[in-house]
């Protein structure tokens, strides 16, 4: 099994809502979170960081631990799916830019936690983002 390390990234809207934010993925186009492969020398929050700005341009403050795990199948174009376990760290996104790594093969959008939870194929994601809607958020800086 493939070990993958992601953000959930959120933030608070301008009338204190919390918002998720989704990208599609790149062949498939469904809506996903930042994630991808451990990154020699840094930390699973901090790979899932580097993955957050290459695949969908923000940056924030990202938890240290991790607020859940779930699996998918990760396509590969020659080798077929492989298992995937994905570790998800929460980011309080500070930034978003307008140019990035993946700009070009991504959407990204921010959605309001039942539409995001909707929107994701994988149900144990779905339950994870459902959870943070009922919990106390931090006021992102």
């Amino acid at each position: 099994m493939l070990t993958q390390y992601g953000v959930l990234p959120v933030r608070r809207s301008a009338d204190g809502r919390l918002e998720v934010l989704l990208i599609t993925s790149r062949e498939t186009r469904r809506w996903v979170v930042p994630r991808g492969n451990p990154i020699a020398g840094k930390s699973p929050p901090e790979s899932a960081a580097q993955e957050a700005f290459e695949e969908a341009g923000i940056a924030g403050a990202v938890e240290p631990e991790a607020i859940g795990r779930y699996s998918y199948e990760k396509r590969r174009r020659l080798r077929g799916p492989v298992p995937a376990l994905v570790h998800l760290f929460r980011m309080n996104v500070g930034e978003e830019h307008d140019d990035w790594p993946e700009k070009s093969q991504r959407e990204r959008r921010w959605f309001a936690p039942r539409d995001a939870a909707a929107a994701v194929a994988e149900s144990e994601l779905a339950h994870i983002i459902l959870a943070l809607d009922s919990g106390p958020t931090p006021e992102v800086e």
